[in-house]
């Protein structure tokens, strides 16, 4: 009878190089292979454009809350900073973006069964005039506007901040893949 070890070596042994090579490679060719992905949005020719300038936007809405410019402009170069590979300069930028914030509004939304107000919208509007000096048939100027809205029984003095900096984010996307994104 034959003991265990010699079966494994005369028979076991011998066929698994063969078997291992099998095996190996197919996961040595998917792992020499790599495929990018870019999930930022910015479809950017680096090689043309390396600045971005982004002038500071003037609050020109009749509703002022003076916060609200240095929230946006925070946001807006944080967004190209963080996303882009462009420098941020003061002059002379391949792209240039200026503007004003144009309408900062607050509308009756719903009206309850008593007649009064339950909802309000508020509305932020801000004028963006964008110029792509590498390819100037990009350029435009347009307005970009978003949304929050907040419960009647609350002052705006309370919610103000949050929704601010929520329709500024929404703003700041708008502007960001109209620019650069190209969607």
């Amino acid at each position: 009878m034959k003991s265990i070890t010699s079966i494994y070596q005369n028979q076991i042994r011998p066929s698994l190089p063969g078997r291992w090579w099998v095996l190996l490679l197919p996961l040595l060719l998917v792992s020499s292979c790599t495929v990018s992905y870019k999930f930022n949005g910015a479809s950017i020719d680096y090689t043309k454009t390396k600045t971005i300038q982004i002038d500071n936007f003037p609050i020109r809405s009749a509703y002022v809350w003076a916060p609200m410019q240095s929230i946006f402009q925070n946001k807006l170069t944080d967004l190209y900073g963080s996303q882009t590979k462009l420098r941020q300069v003061r002059k002379n930028g391949d792209l240039q973006l200026a503007g004003e914030i144009t309408g900062f509004d607050q509308f009756n939304k719903a009206i309850s069964s008593q007649g009064y107000s339950s909802q309000v919208q508020l509305k932020m509007t801000v004028n963006v005039r964008f110029t792509n000096n590498a390819k100037h048939d990009e350029d435009f100027e347009r307005s970009f506007s978003a949304t929050a809205e907040y419960d009647s029984s609350q002052q705006l003095i309370n919610v103000q901040e949050e929704l601010v900096t929520q329709m500024v984010k929404d703003i700041a996307e708008q502007i960001f893949n109209a620019t650069v994104a190209n969607w």
